[in-house]
Protein backbone atom coordinates (compact mmCIF):
# COMPACT_ATOMS: atom_id res chain seq x y z
CA UNK A 1 0.00 0.00 0.00
CA UNK A 2 1.56 3.36 -1.07
CA UNK A 3 2.24 6.14 1.42
CA UNK A 4 -0.31 8.51 -0.14
CA UNK A 5 -3.14 6.00 0.30
CA UNK A 6 -2.11 5.31 3.92
CA UNK A 7 -2.03 9.06 4.65
CA UNK A 8 -5.52 9.48 3.20
CA UNK A 9 -7.00 6.60 5.18
CA UNK A 10 -5.36 7.68 8.44
CA UNK A 11 -6.47 11.31 8.03
CA UNK A 12 -10.01 10.19 7.18
CA UNK A 13 -10.21 7.84 10.17
CA UNK A 14 -8.87 10.32 12.73
CA UNK A 15 -11.04 13.20 11.51
CA UNK A 16 -13.95 10.74 11.48
CA UNK A 17 -13.44 10.12 15.21
CA UNK A 18 -13.31 13.79 16.18
CA UNK A 19 -16.19 14.67 13.84
CA UNK A 20 -18.18 12.05 15.76
CA UNK A 21 -17.16 13.37 19.19
CA UNK A 22 -18.42 16.96 19.17
CA UNK A 23 -21.95 16.33 17.79
CA UNK A 24 -22.27 13.27 20.03
CA UNK A 25 -21.65 15.56 22.99
CA UNK A 26 -24.07 18.21 21.77
CA UNK A 27 -26.96 15.85 21.04
CA UNK A 28 -26.40 13.92 24.28
CA UNK A 29 -26.50 17.16 26.29
CA UNK A 30 -29.79 18.18 24.65
CA UNK A 31 -31.40 14.99 25.91
CA UNK A 32 -29.93 15.52 29.39
CA UNK A 33 -31.13 19.14 29.72
CA UNK A 34 -34.33 18.46 31.73
CA UNK A 35 -32.34 16.32 34.19
CA UNK A 36 -29.63 18.99 34.48
CA UNK A 37 -32.26 21.67 35.02
CA UNK A 38 -33.95 19.65 37.75
CA UNK A 39 -30.72 18.97 39.67
CA UNK A 40 -29.21 22.47 39.33
CA UNK A 41 -32.54 24.40 39.53
CA UNK A 42 -32.18 26.19 36.19
CA UNK A 43 -34.84 28.19 34.31
CA UNK A 44 -35.59 27.52 30.64
CA UNK A 45 -33.57 30.57 29.57
CA UNK A 46 -30.54 29.67 31.70
CA UNK A 47 -30.80 26.02 30.69
CA UNK A 48 -30.35 27.02 27.07
CA UNK A 49 -27.00 28.56 28.00
CA UNK A 50 -25.60 25.06 28.53
CA UNK A 51 -25.87 24.71 24.77
CA UNK A 52 -25.31 28.35 23.82
CA UNK A 53 -22.06 28.83 25.79
CA UNK A 54 -20.30 26.04 23.86
CA UNK A 55 -21.55 27.27 20.49
CA UNK A 56 -20.68 30.90 21.28
CA UNK A 57 -17.11 30.09 22.37
CA UNK A 58 -16.53 27.89 19.33
CA UNK A 59 -17.80 30.59 16.95
CA UNK A 60 -15.61 33.30 18.48
CA UNK A 61 -12.34 31.34 18.38
CA UNK A 62 -12.81 29.43 15.12
CA UNK A 63 -11.41 31.85 12.53
CA UNK A 64 -8.33 32.84 14.59
CA UNK A 65 -7.48 29.18 15.23
CA UNK A 66 -8.04 28.37 11.54
CA UNK A 67 -5.45 30.99 10.61
CA UNK A 68 -3.07 29.85 13.35
CA UNK A 69 -3.38 26.30 11.99
CA UNK A 70 -2.49 27.45 8.45
CA UNK A 71 0.63 29.17 9.81
CA UNK A 72 1.87 26.83 12.55
CA UNK A 73 0.42 23.45 11.59
CA UNK A 74 -3.06 21.97 11.30
CA UNK A 75 -2.13 18.72 13.04
CA UNK A 76 -0.72 20.64 16.03
CA UNK A 77 -3.84 22.76 16.54
CA UNK A 78 -6.06 19.75 15.88
CA UNK A 79 -4.31 17.76 18.63
CA UNK A 80 -4.63 20.61 21.12
CA UNK A 81 -8.29 20.93 20.25
CA UNK A 82 -9.09 17.30 21.02
CA UNK A 83 -7.10 17.57 24.29
CA UNK A 84 -8.88 20.73 25.48
CA UNK A 85 -12.23 19.22 24.56
CA UNK A 86 -11.55 16.04 26.54
CA UNK A 87 -10.30 17.85 29.67
CA UNK A 88 -13.22 20.30 29.69
CA UNK A 89 -15.62 17.34 29.33
CA UNK A 90 -14.21 15.93 32.56
CA UNK A 91 -14.59 19.34 34.24
CA UNK A 92 -18.25 19.45 33.14
CA UNK A 93 -18.82 15.99 34.59
CA UNK A 94 -17.56 17.24 37.96
CA UNK A 95 -19.47 20.57 37.84
CA UNK A 96 -20.77 21.55 41.31
CA UNK A 97 -23.02 24.36 40.03
CA UNK A 98 -24.83 25.67 36.97
CA UNK A 99 -22.26 28.46 36.44
CA UNK A 100 -19.34 26.02 36.60
CA UNK A 101 -21.06 23.77 34.05
CA UNK A 102 -21.70 26.68 31.66
CA UNK A 103 -18.02 27.74 31.91
CA UNK A 104 -16.85 24.16 31.29
CA UNK A 105 -19.10 24.03 28.23
CA UNK A 106 -17.48 27.27 27.00
CA UNK A 107 -14.05 25.60 27.21
CA UNK A 108 -15.49 22.66 25.29
CA UNK A 109 -16.40 25.22 22.64
CA UNK A 110 -12.81 26.52 22.51
CA UNK A 111 -11.55 22.97 22.00
CA UNK A 112 -14.19 22.39 19.35
CA UNK A 113 -13.08 25.54 17.47
CA UNK A 114 -9.58 24.04 17.11
CA UNK A 115 -11.08 20.81 15.78
CA UNK A 116 -13.54 22.48 13.40
CA UNK A 117 -10.87 24.84 12.03
CA UNK A 118 -8.51 22.02 11.07
CA UNK A 119 -10.38 18.74 10.45
CA UNK A 120 -11.91 19.60 7.07
CA UNK A 121 -8.70 21.44 6.09
CA UNK A 122 -6.65 18.27 6.75
CA UNK A 123 -9.00 16.20 4.58
CA UNK A 124 -8.90 18.78 1.81
CA UNK A 125 -5.09 18.76 1.97
CA UNK A 126 -4.79 15.01 1.35
CA UNK A 127 -7.69 14.31 -1.04
CA UNK A 128 -7.73 15.49 -4.67
CA UNK A 129 -10.75 17.46 -5.99
CA UNK A 130 -12.19 14.45 -7.84
CA UNK A 131 -12.35 12.35 -4.65
CA UNK A 132 -12.80 15.13 -2.12
CA UNK A 133 -16.60 15.09 -2.14
CA UNK A 134 -16.68 11.43 -1.12
CA UNK A 135 -14.18 12.02 1.73
CA UNK A 136 -16.12 15.05 2.97
CA UNK A 137 -19.33 13.03 2.71
CA UNK A 138 -17.84 10.29 4.92
CA UNK A 139 -16.67 12.96 7.37
CA UNK A 140 -20.17 14.44 7.43
CA UNK A 141 -21.52 10.94 8.04
CA UNK A 142 -19.34 10.80 11.18
CA UNK A 143 -20.92 14.03 12.35
CA UNK A 144 -24.38 12.64 11.81
CA UNK A 145 -23.44 9.33 13.41
CA UNK A 146 -22.52 11.33 16.51
CA UNK A 147 -25.82 13.17 16.27
CA UNK A 148 -27.75 9.93 15.81
CA UNK A 149 -26.10 7.94 18.59
CA UNK A 150 -26.03 10.91 20.99
CA UNK A 151 -29.75 11.07 21.76
CA UNK A 152 -30.03 7.31 22.33
CA UNK A 153 -26.76 6.76 24.22
CA UNK A 154 -27.18 10.06 26.05
CA UNK A 155 -30.72 9.08 26.99
CA UNK A 156 -29.60 5.69 28.30
CA UNK A 157 -26.70 7.21 30.27
CA UNK A 158 -28.88 9.98 31.72
CA UNK A 159 -31.70 7.65 32.71
CA UNK A 160 -29.54 4.96 34.31
CA UNK A 161 -26.40 6.79 35.49
CA UNK A 162 -27.32 10.48 35.60
CA UNK A 163 -26.47 13.38 33.29
CA UNK A 164 -22.83 13.55 34.41
CA UNK A 165 -22.19 10.21 32.70
CA UNK A 166 -22.73 11.94 29.34
CA UNK A 167 -19.69 14.16 29.93
CA UNK A 168 -17.63 11.23 31.22
CA UNK A 169 -18.31 9.37 27.96
CA UNK A 170 -17.15 12.40 25.95
CA UNK A 171 -13.98 12.61 28.05
CA UNK A 172 -13.14 8.94 27.42
CA UNK A 173 -13.65 9.25 23.64
CA UNK A 174 -11.48 12.38 23.47
CA UNK A 175 -8.65 10.89 25.51
CA UNK A 176 -8.67 7.81 23.26
CA UNK A 177 -8.17 9.95 20.12
CA UNK A 178 -5.10 11.90 21.30
CA UNK A 179 -2.50 9.09 21.38
CA UNK A 180 -3.81 7.78 18.06
CA UNK A 181 -3.07 11.17 16.45
CA UNK A 182 0.56 11.02 17.65
CA UNK A 183 0.87 7.39 16.63
CA UNK A 184 -0.63 7.46 13.15
CA UNK A 185 -0.97 11.04 11.85
CA UNK A 186 2.69 11.79 11.02
CA UNK A 187 2.28 14.50 8.39
CA UNK A 188 2.02 18.20 9.24
CA UNK A 189 0.27 20.80 7.07
CA UNK A 190 1.20 24.49 7.34
CA UNK A 191 0.78 25.96 3.85
CA UNK A 192 0.90 29.54 5.15
CA UNK A 193 4.04 29.01 7.24
CA UNK A 194 6.00 32.22 7.66
CA UNK A 195 3.01 34.56 7.52
CA UNK A 196 2.51 36.92 10.43
CA UNK A 197 -0.54 36.24 12.61
CA UNK A 198 -2.98 39.16 12.74
CA UNK A 199 -3.48 39.43 16.52
CA UNK A 200 -5.15 42.85 16.51
CA UNK A 201 -7.60 41.81 13.80
CA UNK A 202 -8.33 38.56 15.64
CA UNK A 203 -9.18 40.38 18.87
CA UNK A 204 -11.45 42.83 17.02
CA UNK A 205 -13.14 39.95 15.20
CA UNK A 206 -13.73 38.04 18.44
CA UNK A 207 -15.06 41.10 20.28
CA UNK A 208 -17.42 41.99 17.44
CA UNK A 209 -18.78 38.48 17.07
CA UNK A 210 -19.20 38.18 20.85
CA UNK A 211 -21.19 41.41 20.91
CA UNK A 212 -23.46 40.32 18.07
CA UNK A 213 -24.18 36.79 19.30
CA UNK A 214 -24.34 37.55 23.03
CA UNK A 215 -26.34 40.70 22.39
CA UNK A 216 -28.82 38.78 20.29
CA UNK A 217 -29.28 36.29 23.13
CA UNK A 218 -30.16 39.15 25.53
CA UNK A 219 -32.91 40.63 23.35
CA UNK A 220 -35.42 42.21 23.79
CA UNK A 221 -33.75 43.87 26.81
CA UNK A 222 -31.79 47.12 26.51
CA UNK A 223 -28.50 45.38 27.32
CA UNK A 224 -29.00 43.14 24.33
CA UNK A 225 -29.59 46.14 22.06
CA UNK A 226 -26.43 47.89 23.36
CA UNK A 227 -24.31 44.75 22.96
CA UNK A 228 -25.67 44.12 19.47
CA UNK A 229 -24.93 47.67 18.30
CA UNK A 230 -21.44 47.54 19.83
CA UNK A 231 -20.76 44.19 18.16
CA UNK A 232 -21.85 45.47 14.75
CA UNK A 233 -19.69 48.62 15.16
CA UNK A 234 -16.61 46.55 16.09
CA UNK A 235 -17.23 44.25 13.13
CA UNK A 236 -17.34 47.22 10.74
CA UNK A 237 -14.03 48.47 12.18
CA UNK A 238 -12.61 44.96 11.77
CA UNK A 239 -13.63 44.77 8.09
CA UNK A 240 -12.08 48.16 7.31
CA UNK A 241 -8.86 47.31 9.11
CA UNK A 242 -8.52 43.92 7.42
CA UNK A 243 -8.56 45.56 3.97
CA UNK A 244 -5.25 47.32 4.80
CA UNK A 245 -3.39 44.30 6.23
CA UNK A 246 -1.03 42.16 4.13
CA UNK A 247 -1.83 38.89 5.94
CA UNK A 248 -5.30 39.39 7.47
CA UNK A 249 -6.88 36.82 9.76
CA UNK A 250 -9.85 36.80 7.37
CA UNK A 251 -9.17 37.74 3.74
CA UNK A 252 -12.23 39.68 2.60
CA UNK A 253 -11.22 39.09 -1.03
CA UNK A 254 -12.60 35.56 -0.65
CA UNK A 255 -16.04 37.05 -0.16
CA UNK A 256 -15.82 39.96 -2.61
CA UNK A 257 -14.39 38.17 -5.66
CA UNK A 258 -15.48 34.59 -5.06
CA UNK A 259 -19.25 34.23 -5.38
CA UNK A 260 -19.11 30.47 -4.80
CA UNK A 261 -17.31 31.03 -1.49
CA UNK A 262 -19.54 33.95 -0.49
CA UNK A 263 -22.95 32.44 -1.16
CA UNK A 264 -22.00 28.93 -0.04
CA UNK A 265 -21.00 30.38 3.35
CA UNK A 266 -24.18 32.46 3.47
CA UNK A 267 -26.27 29.38 2.66
CA UNK A 268 -24.54 27.45 5.47
CA UNK A 269 -25.22 30.30 7.92
CA UNK A 270 -28.91 30.41 7.02
CA UNK A 271 -29.27 26.63 7.09
CA UNK A 272 -27.84 26.27 10.60
CA UNK A 273 -29.74 29.33 11.84
CA UNK A 274 -32.94 27.60 10.75
CA UNK A 275 -32.22 24.08 12.01
CA UNK A 276 -29.86 23.89 14.99
CA UNK A 277 -32.40 24.66 17.74
CA UNK A 278 -34.77 21.99 16.40
CA UNK A 279 -33.23 19.26 18.58
CA UNK A 280 -33.17 21.57 21.61
CA UNK A 281 -36.87 22.40 21.25
CA UNK A 282 -37.91 18.82 20.46
CA UNK A 283 -35.99 17.44 23.42
CA UNK A 284 -37.95 19.70 25.75
CA UNK A 285 -41.23 19.05 23.91
CA UNK A 286 -40.90 15.25 24.00
CA UNK A 287 -39.98 15.14 27.69
CA UNK A 288 -42.26 17.88 29.03
CA UNK A 289 -45.32 17.80 26.74
CA UNK A 290 -45.29 14.13 25.67
CA UNK A 291 -43.98 12.87 29.01
CA UNK A 292 -41.24 10.66 27.54
CA UNK A 293 -38.21 9.64 29.57
CA UNK A 294 -34.74 10.60 28.23
CA UNK A 295 -34.16 7.19 26.62
CA UNK A 296 -37.49 7.20 24.76
CA UNK A 297 -37.03 10.83 23.66
CA UNK A 298 -33.61 9.91 22.32
CA UNK A 299 -35.07 7.06 20.27
CA UNK A 300 -37.51 9.47 18.61
CA UNK A 301 -34.90 12.12 17.90
CA UNK A 302 -32.40 9.63 16.50
CA UNK A 303 -34.38 9.52 13.24
CA UNK A 304 -33.00 12.71 11.70
CA UNK A 305 -29.27 12.06 12.22
CA UNK A 306 -29.60 8.42 11.10
CA UNK A 307 -31.02 9.60 7.78
CA UNK A 308 -28.23 12.18 7.57
CA UNK A 309 -25.61 9.50 8.27
CA UNK A 310 -26.91 7.27 5.47
CA UNK A 311 -27.33 9.92 2.79
CA UNK A 312 -24.38 12.26 3.42
CA UNK A 313 -21.71 10.10 1.68
CA UNK A 314 -24.09 9.63 -1.27
CA UNK A 315 -24.73 13.38 -1.47
CA UNK A 316 -21.00 14.10 -1.24
CA UNK A 317 -20.25 11.66 -4.05
CA UNK A 318 -23.08 13.15 -6.12
CA UNK A 319 -21.53 16.62 -5.73
CA UNK A 320 -18.34 15.29 -7.40
CA UNK A 321 -20.42 14.60 -10.52
CA UNK A 322 -23.30 17.11 -10.45
CA UNK A 323 -23.18 20.89 -9.90
CA UNK A 324 -22.96 21.22 -6.07
CA UNK A 325 -25.31 24.21 -5.91
CA UNK A 326 -28.16 22.20 -7.43
CA UNK A 327 -27.80 19.34 -4.92
CA UNK A 328 -27.38 21.73 -1.98
CA UNK A 329 -30.30 23.94 -3.03
CA UNK A 330 -32.58 20.94 -3.38
CA UNK A 331 -31.53 19.89 0.12
CA UNK A 332 -32.38 23.31 1.52
CA UNK A 333 -35.83 23.15 -0.10
CA UNK A 334 -36.50 19.70 1.38
CA UNK A 335 -35.43 20.95 4.82
CA UNK A 336 -37.88 23.86 4.54
CA UNK A 337 -40.66 21.41 3.71
CA UNK A 338 -39.77 19.45 6.85
CA UNK A 339 -39.77 22.46 9.18
CA UNK A 340 -43.25 23.70 8.24
CA UNK A 341 -45.26 20.83 9.89
CA UNK A 342 -43.52 21.50 13.23
CA UNK A 343 -45.33 24.85 13.36
CA UNK A 344 -48.45 22.86 14.26
CA UNK A 345 -47.02 20.69 17.07
CA UNK A 346 -49.61 19.97 19.78
CA UNK A 347 -50.16 17.75 22.82
CA UNK A 348 -51.81 15.11 20.63
CA UNK A 349 -49.31 15.08 17.71
CA UNK A 350 -48.52 11.36 17.09
CA UNK A 351 -44.92 10.30 17.61
CA UNK A 352 -44.97 8.60 14.18
CA UNK A 353 -45.68 11.97 12.55
CA UNK A 354 -42.75 13.53 14.41
CA UNK A 355 -40.48 10.69 13.26
CA UNK A 356 -41.54 11.14 9.62
CA UNK A 357 -40.97 14.90 9.77
CA UNK A 358 -37.51 14.37 11.25
CA UNK A 359 -36.74 11.94 8.40
CA UNK A 360 -37.62 14.65 5.86
CA UNK A 361 -35.42 17.23 7.61
CA UNK A 362 -32.58 14.70 7.82
CA UNK A 363 -32.80 13.99 4.08
CA UNK A 364 -32.72 17.69 3.26
CA UNK A 365 -29.78 18.38 5.55
CA UNK A 366 -27.76 15.50 4.09
CA UNK A 367 -28.37 16.75 0.54
CA UNK A 368 -27.28 20.26 1.54
CA UNK A 369 -24.29 19.86 3.83
CA UNK A 370 -21.71 17.72 1.97
CA UNK A 371 -22.16 19.40 -1.46
CA UNK A 372 -22.05 22.85 0.17
CA UNK A 373 -18.81 21.99 1.96
CA UNK A 374 -17.37 20.58 -1.27
CA UNK A 375 -18.21 23.81 -3.09
CA UNK A 376 -16.53 25.98 -0.43
CA UNK A 377 -13.32 23.96 -0.13
CA UNK A 378 -13.03 23.63 -3.91
CA UNK A 379 -13.25 27.41 -4.42
CA UNK A 380 -9.92 28.31 -2.70
CA UNK A 381 -6.27 27.27 -3.08
CA UNK A 382 -4.32 25.16 -0.60
CA UNK A 383 -2.93 28.16 1.34
CA UNK A 384 -6.46 29.03 2.40
CA UNK A 385 -7.77 25.55 3.30
CA UNK A 386 -7.56 26.24 7.03
CA UNK A 387 -9.23 29.64 6.87
CA UNK A 388 -11.85 28.34 4.40
CA UNK A 389 -12.63 25.48 6.79
CA UNK A 390 -12.74 27.98 9.65
CA UNK A 391 -15.02 30.32 7.69
CA UNK A 392 -17.43 27.49 7.02
CA UNK A 393 -17.24 26.45 10.65
CA UNK A 394 -17.87 30.03 11.74
CA UNK A 395 -20.96 30.23 9.55
CA UNK A 396 -22.14 26.95 11.04
CA UNK A 397 -21.46 27.93 14.64
CA UNK A 398 -22.69 31.50 14.29
CA UNK A 399 -25.82 30.10 12.68
CA UNK A 400 -26.19 27.65 15.56
CA UNK A 401 -25.76 30.47 18.08
CA UNK A 402 -28.33 32.61 16.26
CA UNK A 403 -30.69 29.61 16.16
CA UNK A 404 -30.36 29.20 19.92
CA UNK A 405 -30.67 32.97 20.28
CA UNK A 406 -33.99 32.84 18.45
CA UNK A 407 -35.16 30.11 20.85
CA UNK A 408 -33.93 32.19 23.81
CA UNK A 409 -35.69 35.30 22.53
CA UNK A 410 -38.96 33.46 21.97
CA UNK A 411 -38.77 31.88 25.45
CA UNK A 412 -38.01 35.28 27.01
CA UNK A 413 -41.02 36.85 25.28
CA UNK A 414 -43.57 34.08 25.87
CA UNK A 415 -42.44 32.36 29.11
CA UNK A 416 -39.92 34.58 30.89
CA UNK A 417 -37.14 33.44 33.23
CA UNK A 418 -39.08 30.67 34.95
CA UNK A 419 -38.81 26.89 34.94
CA UNK A 420 -40.98 24.89 32.54
CA UNK A 421 -43.87 23.44 34.58
CA UNK A 422 -47.35 22.14 33.67
CA UNK A 423 -48.66 25.66 34.26
CA UNK A 424 -46.39 27.08 31.54
CA UNK A 425 -46.92 24.27 28.99
CA UNK A 426 -49.37 26.32 26.85
CA UNK A 427 -46.90 29.20 26.70
CA UNK A 428 -44.10 26.74 25.91
CA UNK A 429 -46.07 25.38 22.92
CA UNK A 430 -46.69 28.93 21.67
CA UNK A 431 -42.95 29.52 21.89
CA UNK A 432 -42.25 26.38 19.87
CA UNK A 433 -44.77 27.38 17.20
CA UNK A 434 -43.27 30.86 16.81
CA UNK A 435 -39.73 29.51 16.67
CA UNK A 436 -40.60 27.08 13.86
CA UNK A 437 -42.36 29.82 11.90
CA UNK A 438 -39.14 31.85 12.02
CA UNK A 439 -37.01 28.82 11.12
CA UNK A 440 -39.18 27.88 8.12
CA UNK A 441 -39.02 31.43 6.73
CA UNK A 442 -35.24 31.55 7.20
CA UNK A 443 -34.71 28.21 5.47
CA UNK A 444 -36.85 29.22 2.48
CA UNK A 445 -34.62 32.30 2.09
CA UNK A 446 -31.60 29.99 2.16
CA UNK A 447 -32.74 28.24 -1.02
CA UNK A 448 -32.22 31.49 -2.96
CA UNK A 449 -28.82 32.14 -1.34
CA UNK A 450 -27.76 28.63 -2.32
CA UNK A 451 -28.86 29.08 -5.94
CA UNK A 452 -27.14 32.49 -6.19
CA UNK A 453 -23.63 31.10 -5.71
CA UNK A 454 -23.13 30.55 -9.49
CA UNK A 455 -22.55 27.52 -11.67
CA UNK A 456 -18.83 27.02 -11.17
CA UNK A 457 -17.87 23.51 -10.14
CA UNK A 458 -15.00 22.83 -7.70
CA UNK A 459 -11.62 22.76 -9.44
Amino acid sequence: MNESLVSKRVALFITFLSSFLTPFMGSSVNIALPSIGAELSMSAVRLSWITTSAVLAAAIFLVPFGKIADIYGRKKIYTWGVTVYAVSSLAAALAPSALFLIIARAFQGIGASMIFGTGVAILTSVFRPGERGRALGINMAATYLGLSSGPFIGGVLTQHFGWRAVFVASFLIGIAIVPFIFWKLRTEWADARGERFDLKGSLLYMAGLLGIIYGFSLLPGWRGIVMLIAGIALTVVFFRMEERIINPVLALSHFRRNTVFLFSNLAAFINYSATYAVTFLLSLYLQYIKGLDPQAAGLVMVTQPIIMTVFSPLAGRLSDRVEPRLVASAGMAVTTAGLIPFIFLAHHTPLLVIVLILAVIGTGFALFSSPNTNAIMGSVDSRQYGIASASLGTMRLTGQAISMGIALLVFAVFIGKVSITPGTYPLFLKSVHMAFIIFAVLCSMGVFASLARGKRRPD
